[in-house]
């Protein structure tokens, strides 16, 4: 791959953009070439490893961004993984429109250029033409062009000549991508040149038993050697498909010109680099390799696309960071903090989680976590306290219906069959009451009883042993080394919840038993088209004392929620009070999403509209029978929104909606 980089147009948030090119002070054109190995399996399965590289920047994140860019199956139903839906798929004729455009030979071969064009203005359609050989009618070459996110693309592929072995593999690729956002500008021209070792096509029979097994790591691994990554021009200079031009030549030479003036160049002040890293801190996504030690990734500290907004829970902000350690024979440490406000509810959130995967052909791996969780309603003590007399003390001065709440958790995972996980651990909790309470006896003659004043406390602790075994059928996965990848299943993933709390552990001052049970399944569709479907109940039973109904599977998330968070098992409009006050459970969520559903019939006004989704979600608890929720959404490169309505009781609630930013976060 040979790019050429010119930036017409940019402005001081050039640099604060992410995965953007690291200008330097002066320079608006830059070279980039690498040579890479491909294992590809059909219909979209790409495996890619460069072995040298060599540019004029150090932004290989951008690099190694655009690499994707070049992987392309034209035969798919989808182009570039799934960001186009392609002329060539089964249903094509429902999205675009065809028309021959001319008849030409080539020896004794007839060739058809057809064009094609999309029904409806879209960002999940593109536009262009194909040349169709005659007789054994497969593609010699298609140039089509799009729109994805910020990025417009126009790309020409060129396939292998009739009766060769890469027929229908393309062995040259250029590409024109321009980026814009906010006044600033990049147009990037790739250049792409591929020559295939080896070609094997799995027909007949072959196929059906390959697909039989869930063992894909022929699929996903690159078996050919790759020599060491190197970045040095000479060893671009030996592996080259293509011959440099003289303007890439000159720029190459300016590059090493000054490379080496840089001992001679005064370094800039120590401020305006100071404050200069600050600012990149601050505003862009950030990636630290730490050498021996791991690497640590975070969004950006000040960024306003990790803000949502909902009817119910109001404006959210959530930060994220993650930090990587791999380790011999690939056991691999990850530690993820995660920090987040409320501004409606003004609570602060925060919660640090590590996970040591020591048996990775098992996915073995230990889990600690440790953080406050959502502020919780007792109704168990509210319900005591309401049923004494009025008499004993002042009601008015207790304030015992949110409890702020400290848990530690600690489990081990492991992977005892295919699909077949089985989860071991504890949880403590320690929830206080926000306001101090006092029962103040209006009669000091006559005080309050033991067993009522016993039951408030400055805190109450919870110790839970329990278990979670969770089954997926038919799991399809790959290993990457020692690593198991787990990839996709044709059926649904059934779980099981049990905790037991114990009194008297760790001062605990409660005991109960919860259990749950959940299936959720995703169902893919073609042409991008997915169906959603998630059932479950749950129950606390066997309680003693004082108990919180804190569920695992039915919670309220009070921080910002992407497209695909709970795969649509939320409820948008549903007071927080209810996941709290009720000691048992039974819902069921239903998802449709598709690019094309309402908003195609509105032309160009929704072009950026990637795809829309309708929800439906049915809950039953006491006093709630039924609650029913239905959905419309929309999922755009900026942002997602959704409108719903509620009933309860088979009565008409509210209408609300929920609104969050997506920008660089997909």
């Amino acid at each position: 791959i040979k790019g050429w980089l010119d930036i017409p147009k940019k402005n001081f948030g050039f640099r604060y953009l992410p995965k953007m090119v690291r200008m330097k002070k002066g320079v608006s054109q830059y070279l980039l070439e690498s040579v890479s190995d491909i294992h590809y399996t059909a219909p979209n399965i790409y495996d890619q490893k460069v072995r040298a590289s060599y540019s004029t920047t150090n932004s290989r994140s951008f690099q190694a961004s655009m690499l994707e860019y070049f992987h392309v199956n034209i035969y798919s139903s989808t182009m570039l993984y799934d960001r186009f839906l392609s002329p060539l798929g089964k249903n094509g004729h429902k999205y675009y429109k065809y028309h021959i455009d001319s008849i030409y030979c080539t020896g004794d071969d007839l060739h058809y250029r057809v064009r094609f064009r999309p029904k409806s203005k879209s960002d999940r359609l593109v536009g262009g033409f194909m040349v169709v050989t005659s007789d054994v009618w497969s593609i010699r070459e298609i140039r089509f062009s799009g729109r994805y996110e910020l990025v417009t693309l126009e790309n020409h592929l060129q396939m292998g000549a009739v009766g060769d072995d890469d027929e229908f593999l393309p062995v040259r690729f250029d590409m024109n991508a321009i980026f814009g956002f906010l006044g600033n500008v990049l147009d990037g021209r790739y250049s792409a040149s591929l020559r295939y070792k080896d070609i094997k096509l799995n027909e007949g029979d072959k196929w059906i038993k390959r697909k039989k097994k869930y063992d894909l790591t022929e699929s996903y691994t690159l078996t050919c050697d790759t020599n060491a990554f190197n970045n040095s021009r000479v060893n671009i200079d030996t592996l080259r498909h293509f011959d440099l031009q003289s303007k890439e030549l000159n720029l190459y030479n300016r590059y090493l010109s000054t490379l080496d003036t840089i001992p001679k160049v005064k370094k800039q002040k120590n401020s305006r680099v100071f404050w200069g890293n600050v600012g990149e801190f601050l505003l862009t996504d950030i990636n630290v390799n730490l050498n021996n030690i791991g690497s640590v990734r975070c969004s950006p500290i000040i960024n306003p696309f990790l803000l949502s907004y909902s009817g119910k829970n109001g404006f959210s902000w959530r930060q994220d960071f993650r930090f990587f350690r791999l380790f011999n024979n690939d056991k691999l440490l990850r530690i993820r903090p995660r920090i987040g406000y409320n501004f409606t509810r003004k609570e602060f959130y925060w919660m640090l989680r590590g996970e040591f995967e020591y048996y990775p052909e098992k996915q073995g791996r230990i889990h600690l976590a440790v953080g406050n969780g959502n502020r919780i309603y007792s109704s168990d003590v509210l319900d005591d306290l309401k049923a004494i007399p009025d008499s004993l003390f002042d009601f008015n001065v207790i304030n015992l219906e949110y409890f702020r709440d400290l848990f530690f958790e600690v489990n081990h995972r492991i992977e005892v069959l295919n699909g077949l996980d089985i989860d071991v651990g504890f949880n403590v909790h320690k929830r206080t009451p926000i306001n101090k309470s006092n029962i103040l006896p209006l009669d000091p003659d006559n005080p309050v009883p033991p067993e009522i004043s016993e039951k408030i406390k400055s805190s109450y602790i919870s110790f839970a042993p329990g278990i979670k075994v969770r089954w997926t059928p038919g799991m399809y996965y790959y290993m990457n080394g020692r690593r198991k990848i787990n990839l996709r299943s044709n059926y649904p993933t059934f779980s099981v919840d049990y905790e037991r709390a114990i009194k008297g552990v760790f001062n605990s001052t409660g005991q109960y038993e919860r259990i749950e049970f959940d299936v959720q399944h995703q169902i893919s569709l073609n042409f991008m088209r997915n169906i959603y479907y998630r059932v479950g109940v749950g129950m606390f039973s066997n309680q003693k004392e004082l108990y919180f109904v804190d569920f695992v599977n039915f919670s309220r998330n009070n921080l910002p929620t992407g497209w695909n968070d709970d795969i649509g098992g939320t409820f948008h409009l549903l007071d927080g009070r209810w996941y709290n006050s009720s000691r048992k459970y039974a819902r069921a969520h239903f998802t449709y999403e598709a690019p094309f559903l309402f908003m195609r019939h509105l032309m160009k006004y929704t072009r950026y509209v990637q795809n829309e989704r309708l929800y439906v979600s049915v809950l039953t608890v006491p006093h709630l029978k039924p609650y029913v929720e239905l959905g419309y959404g929309i999922g755009t490169h900026v942002f997602d929104f959704g409108v719903f309505v509620s009933a309860a009781n088979w009565q008409y609630r509210e209408v609300g909606c929920k609104f969050t930013f997506e920008l660089f976060n997909r």
